[in-house]
This record gives C-alpha cells, sequence and structure tokens, in this order.
C-alpha cells in the first residue's frame, strides 16, 4: 500500500515535469538532438543503472567534445537525466525492501532542497558555475575513488530510521539535493549518509534513487522555466537514457567494472581540471 502511494505520487511528479517541459518546448524553436547526444543518454544513463553515475560522466563528454556552454551544463544535466532517472527508481523501488515513512521523509526533504538549490543556481554567473562544476567534478571523482578503494562506511542492517537519525538523514538529504543541482552527483553523499546512519546500504538504492526521481523534476521545472539549459542535448540524455536503463537493467544487468570505473575517475578529473582553469582565464560574465 506505502510503495503504491509513492509509485503515484512519482507518477504525478513525472506527469507534472513533462507537460512543464513540452509545453516550453512547444513555444521556442527546437534543434533536434545530435546522435552523439543520443549516444551520450545512453551510455550515461546505462553506467548510472549499473551503479558508476551520469552527472560526472556526463559533464566529462560534455567538456571533452564542447557540446554544450558552460553555464549551461547544471540546467542540461538535470533535465536531461530526469525521465531516465524517474524510470530507475521504479525498478529499485519495486525491488528492494525499505520502511516506507523513511523513503517518504528522505524523499521529501530532497524535494525542498532540490527546489532551493534549483532557484539559486539557475541564477549563477558563468564563472560561478564553472567553479561550482570543476569542485562538483573533483568531489565525484573524489567520491568514485573512495569506493574503488572501499574506504566508504559499511553500515549495518537496519531498513528503517527513527528520532535523531531520522531527523540528520533528512537534513543530509536536504543538504545533498540542493547541492545535487549544480551537478554534483547525489548518490554517493546519500550512500555515505544513510550507512553512517546504520542502514543496510543496499537501502539506499531506494532512498537515492526515490529520492533522485521526485527531486529532479521538481529542479528541471525551475531550468526550464529560467531557460538555462541547452535543449538538443537534454532531449538527446533523456531520449538516449530511456533506451539504455532498461538494457541495463534487464538484459545486461552487470558488469565487471572496477577498470571502467579507474578510466572514469581520470577523465572526471581531467575535466574537472580544464573546467577550473576554464574560469580562470575566462572574464566574468
Amino acid at each position: 500500500m506505502a510503495k503504491q502511494a509513492i509509485f503515484s505520487a512519482l507518477g504525478g511528479f513525472t506527469l507534472f515535469y513533462v507537460v512543464v517541459w513540452l509545453s516550453a518546448l512547444r513555444r521556442q524553436t527546437v534543434s533536434p538532438p545530435s546522435l552523439l547526444h543520443l549516444v551520450t543518454g545512453f551510455v550515461t544513463n546505462f553506467l548510472d543503472t549499473l551503479g558508476i553515475g551520469s552527472f560526472a560522466t556526463t559533464t566529462a563528454i560534455f567538456k571533452f567534445q564542447k557540446m554544450v556552454p558552460d553555464e549551461l551544463y547544471p540546467g542540461t544535466l538535470n533535465v536531461g537525466h530526469t525521465l531516465p532517472v524517474i524510470f530507475q527508481a521504479f525498478i529499485y523501488i519495486s525491488a528492494i525492501e525499505v520502511d516506507a515513512v523513511t523513503l517518504a521523509l528522505m524523499i521529501g526533504s530532497a524535494v525542498v532542497g532540490a527546489w532551493f538549490g534549483a532557484g539559486l543556481v539557475a541564477r549563477l554567473s558563468r564563472r560561478a558555475v564553472q567553479v561550482g562544476m570543476g569542485v562538483a567534478l573533483l568531489t565525484a571523482a573524489a567520491a568514485m575513488l573512495m569506493s574503488q578503494l572501499n574506504l566508504f562506511p559499511v553500515g549495518g542492517e537496519a531498513l528503517r530510521l527513527s528520532g535523531w537519525r531520522l531527523g540528520l538523514g533528512m537534513a543530509g538529504n536536504f543538504l545533498f539535493a540542493a547541492i545535487s543541482t549544480l551537478g554534483i552527483g547525489f548518490y554517493a553523499p546519500c550512500m555515505t549518509l544513510v550507512s553512517l546512519l546504520g542502514m543496510n546500504p543496499i537501502a539506499a538504492f531506494p532512498i537515492m534513487m526515490g529520492s533522485g526521481a521526485f527531486l529532479m523534476p521538481v529542479a528541471s521545472a525551475r531550468f526550464v522555466w529560467s531557460k538555462v539549459y541547452y535543449v538538443p542535448a537534454a532531449i538527446g540524455l533523456a531520449v538516449g537514457g530511456l533506451l539504455g536503463v532498461p538494457v541495463a537493467a534487464f538484459v545486461v544487468k552487470s558488469l565487471p567494472l572496477t577498470a571502467l570505473r579507474w578510466l572514469v575517475i581520470v577523465a572526471v578529473t581531467y575535466a574537472a581540471v580544464l573546467m577550473l582553469r576554464s574560469a580562470k582565464t575566462r572574464p566574468v560574465t
């Protein structure tokens, strides 16, 4: 019953987002996504479904290929990846048990954080976005490195939070969601938080996927209304991602990802350096 309520709410958020985005697209001249945009969406969301993440990998591809203006990265990432993340959330929430009250409150705090975060990020200057994205990429690379070296907390066996642990979890999710609108991944800090609070790390998947699925339509709607995203790339991420998620979840299911994660760490770190160099050398706008 509780999961049905969550799925119904998620369906409502999805419908809200689709209506907002399609309404905005109908009022402007839209260029179709390129093949590279579509492939980027497929690959990054394929990897995201398998646990690598999509924001940092997409940002690295954007930077190397010069596909999107730097100041439009946060909006493009959020708008483009929203529908694939919602797809993932339906899969993980269905498959993994976690206390419904804990899940709902953690998701709710993330939605509120995303609303405030997106409003702030949409008003940032080009240089502020470049610096923020550079720091976000370095943070993501550090999180991936910690994962590779098994430095994340192992967690406990709990499937629910209560009392001060629940309050701390909600506060952390609010903060992580607000920061995630800049383009830093939400999953790694959320996984670390719930593990530190004693939850079974498996329970982190529906919490982080569910939180992402609810917060991203809210954040993305603000980016769409503010027109601070690159439309062709966002469409390519969405369409390609909706194809990549089921292939990873239902066909491939798992891959030996150790070597690939090291490659991603190197690529993301290099992209962070390029982004910070751009912030240093270009004038403030």
